[in-house]
């Protein structure tokens, strides 16, 4: 549970610096609906991505993976799409927008993560004979 927690909060405190660098990405609303912007989004991420990327694997191979970012970017019209259906006041105006505030949220997301120490201890196991 407490690594969802952690997900989540890293997810949304990298929607907040997109939103701040990307222009084309806004949020207007009360300080709670971008807490669920992130849920939103980690729903999504969760469900949907892992679907187009398996439907799309012909295309990731094809580019070598880079057609990720195009997923990345249709992850986060979703979640604008989905959060202007609950008037949350988050929103994305179009691909560019929406691929460049995908790839920042990419990079905050995998920086957060690594600075965020882990409980998970790899587990060596060695056998003498």
């Amino acid at each position: 549970m407490e690594k969802h927690l952690i997900k989540w909060l890293i997810n949304t405190i990298a929607i907040m610096l997109a939103i701040k660098l990307v222009p084309g990405i806004g949020y207007r609303g009360e300080w709670w609906g971008i807490l669920l912007v992130g849920v939103i989004f980690g729903l999504i991420n969760t469900f949907i991505r892992p679907v187009i990327k398996l439907l799309t694997l012909p295309f990731l191979i094809v580019s070598l993976g880079l057609f990720t970012f195009v997923i990345n970017a249709m992850m986060l019209s979703v979640t604008s799409w989905i959060s202007g259906e609950f008037r949350l006041g988050f929103h994305v105006d179009g691909f560019w927008p929406a691929f460049w505030g995908a790839l920042i949220i990419s990079i905050v997301s995998l920086v957060l993560s690594c600075l965020i120490p882990s409980d998970e201890t790899p587990k060596v196991h060695i056998q003498f004979k």
